[in-house]
């Protein structure tokens, strides 16, 4: 299956974003091996940093090396598939600028809802930073649903379980892009909910 071709954005009515850096992932997967959604923020600016890209894209990089820190022996996204983990991102355009506008994340939580739909195996969803857990509350909210993750900073509200649809939802930090080498902290903490979801899957 690729997802590329069952969710797609047809009128691009968010205006804080580059439409340009539109990004759905188009690799081959097969539904039933992911166990774990990897969500992280925006597509990047250059479509050759996206986690599907060939070569060595940034998010390639700064994803295996995420893995590695949480002592997982992984040098690709293909071994992060491999181990059941699908990834992708809650925006699918590039930022304009630093931050995303809450009307931007709201409107495309619809192509996430109907991405995640695609995944009825899926027993972990993995939010990495703020705009992933702000499209899943998104999603909840629409339905009627309570909360997933409450407010707060992440560092506080880590380490707690919750649920969305019977998934384990890590809130976590951003692990896709350049930001993620800068802050020893949150990548020492992003490693720890990498191996504490996994070890739900295993």
């Amino acid at each position: 299956m690729q997802v590329s071709k069952c969710v797609e954005c047809k009128d691009f009515p968010c205006a804080d974003v580059r439409h340009e850096c539109y990004i759905i992932p188009d690799v081959d997967v097969r539904p039933e091996d992911i166990s774990i959604v990897m969500i992280s923020e925006a597509a990047p600016a250059n479509s050759g940093d996206y986690y599907y890209a060939e070569g060595e894209p940034l998010f390639q990089q700064t994803t295996v090396q995420a893995f590695n820190d949480a002592g997982v022996d992984v040098s690709s996204i293909q071994d992060i598939l491999d181990l059941g983990v699908y990834l992708t991102t809650a925006v699918k355009c590039g930022k304009t600028g630093y931050g995303i506008e809450a009307s931007t994340i709201k409107e495309c939580s619809f192509l996430l809802e109907k991405e995640l739909a695609l995944f009825p195996d899926v027993q972990v969803l993995m939010l990495m930073g703020d705009v992933a857990i702000k499209a899943i509350n998104y999603i909840a909210k629409r339905a009627g649903e309570e909360r997933v993750i409450p407010a707060g900073s992440t560092y506080k509200i880590r380490g707690q379980e919750y649920f969305f649809r019977g998934k384990r939802a890590f809130p976590s930090y951003l692990q896709a892009g350049p930001s993620f080498f800068i802050e020893k902290s949150k990548r020492r903490m992003i490693a720890e909910d990498i191996a504490a979801a996994l070890s739900l899957v295993k």
